[in-house]
């Protein structure tokens, strides 16, 4: 937990204009925040916050990698990670989030920290098919031979003309001849 206090920023005391900070984050980081998706990694982050009588506004640009294990051959590889992100935390009488990129926080609020944010941004930035770059090549050539085949199609395909209408239902014929009445 004390690797987390160090993403803290006292709110209280700034003046509304704008402030930038920098944080540097290792293996630590991951360690100290209770998941399973990332265990090693190393990024900076620079951070630009505004801060005006009615909300904050942080603009966060996080550049590193992290190491991931591959799906396929489970390696490990480092995934490069480069993410510019803006957050905003509204000044409220109540706490929600309100969209991904808005928050509302109270307007006693003294600081905030912003680990959490570090993480969720990092761990959606990462792609949902963790391979490693050496399988990547083979992925995009496959791609590429399926672009322009149809994969699947809903309506069967048979011996019959394509254009022939299925049979219709009886009842559904006895409600069409009440419509048409």
């Amino acid at each position: 937990m004390k690797e987390l206090q160090k993403y803290t920023i006292s709110i209280s005391s700034l003046e509304d204009k704008s402030y930038e900070f920098h944080f540097e984050s290792g293996d630590a980081f991951f360690e100290a925040l209770d998941q399973d998706l990332i265990q090693r990694g190393s990024f900076k982050t620079h951070l630009v916050l505004t801060k005006s009588s009615s909300m904050i506004q942080l603009n966060f640009h996080i550049l590193g990698s992290v190491e991931l294990v591959c799906d396929r051959s489970l390696d490990a590889f480092d995934e490069p990670i480069d993410i510019e992100e803006q957050l905003f935390l509204k000044y409220s009488d109540h706490v929600e989030e309100l969209t991904d990129e808005i928050e509302l926080i109270l307007w006693d609020t003294q600081q905030i920290n912003i680990a959490r944010y570090l993480f969720d941004f990092i761990a959606l930035s990462l792609p949902m098919k963790k391979l490693h770059p050496r399988f990547r090549q083979e992925e995009t050539d496959e791609d590429e031979e399926l672009e322009g085949k149809v994969v699947y199609r809903s309506e069967p395909l048979g011996p019959d003309d394509e254009t022939a209408e299925p049979p219709v239902d009886p009842r559904w014929e006895a409600l069409r001849k009440l419509n048409n009445n």
